[in-house]
């Protein structure tokens, strides 16, 4: 009897999870909806709480080093504590809304290199070892996403990688604590000026902030830059047809940028770049953070959701589903 109590207690015979997801694919501000399954164990058990969140991995930045760690930002739960008998079968549904702000990871149902998104499922048995289930979540863009994402392909920009990292873009309106770049190598007729291009998208109920970052080629006498632009767009904006010219005239406008505000002071090349005043910028959480990125990293250890002592090859372990490497080529 002694012996069944510890292995008990090491969550051995004891109760198991595992959630269904009806649909795994959702798009931005949609819901995820499914099932958590309940199987007892070989003795009664008190489940104190049930929770799911979505989780993702992001870049953190440390010092001089950068390191992939893994962030839960969206919480939610499932049930309260109850009584669960042996053997007993329980399926809970849930319904769960996705923030708008939640990044991309699907593009013509391909994944993006780069990206990772799970909903991890917690189930806290009291005196006796938690049990988790992790199951593959993929979100794909919003026709506005779309759109923008199609122009740039039509110009000729090629996919390059996609990230997240953590911090917040100074100007901004942010929920989450961080944001998500997807790069492009530059397209032909931009190659002269840019070598690549990042694409930020900030959604929200009414539209979207799309944030540019383009990295200035330099020439004989001068340093290579990065140049902003940010433009403010309409989920009601995307049926319009020609975003091909929409997009273009963003990058002309940014790229063309810098000859002015160089006057000003703006654009600098430095130890973390600095962004032009006037459109909302301080420094880019990747290259230094700034004063807006310095900011967001102080508040994540409170609100960021950060699963504590956990890095990307532990955080989906706990006897559910393997992620594997499904974000990598």
């Amino acid at each position: 009897m002694v012996f069944k109590k510890m292995l008990s207690a090491f969550g051995v015979g004891g109760p198991s999870v595992d959630t269904v997801l009806s649909n795994p694919n959702t798009r931005p501000g949609l819901t995820l909806d499914g099932h958590v399954n309940l199987f007892g164990g070989d003795a009664a058990a008190r489940i104190e709480q049930i929770n799911i969140g979505l989780v993702t991995r992001v870049e953190i930045e440390s010092g001089d080093h950068e390191y992939a760690g893994v962030m839960e930002f969206h919480r939610m739960p499932v049930s309260g504590a109850f009584e669960l008998a042996p053997k007993q079968q329980l399926s809970i549904p849930f319904q769960m809304p996705v923030p708008w702000e939640t990044p991309i990871t699907d593009v013509y149902g391909q994944r993006l290199h780069g990206m990772t998104m799970g909903l991890r499922t917690e189930l806290a048995v009291a005196r006796a070892v938690d049990k988790s289930d992790l199951d593959q979540v993929s979100v794909h863009p919003l026709p506005i996403h779309e759109r923008i994402l199609e122009a740039f392909q039509a110009l000729g920009f090629r996919f390059k990688h996609a990230d997240l990292e953590r911090g917040h873009i100074y100007g901004v309106p942010q929920t989450l604590p961080f944001y998500q770049e997807i790069e492009f190598f530059a397209a032909p007729q931009y190659a002269q000026t840019v070598t690549e291009v990042e694409l930020t998208f900030v959604t929200s109920q009414q539209g979207v902030e799309v944030i540019l970052e383009c990295d200035k080629r330099g020439g004989f006498l001068s340093a290579g830059h990065d140049v902003i632009g940010r433009y403010s767009i309409p989920h009601t904006d995307a049926p319009r047809t020609d975003w091909v010219q929409v997009v273009d005239g963003w990058l002309r406008e940014t790229t063309g940028r810098y000859g002015s505000l160089r006057a000003q002071g703006f654009g600098m090349p430095h130890g973390g770049h600095g962004y032009p005043g006037q459109h909302g910028y301080a420094g880019h959480g990747r290259r230094g953070p700034g004063m807006g990125g310095v900011v967001a990293g102080a508040a994540l250890g409170v609100a960021g959701g950060m699963i504590a002592g956990e890095m990307l090859d532990d955080a989906f372990d706990g006897g559910g589903d393997d992620f594997g490497d499904f974000g990598e080529e």
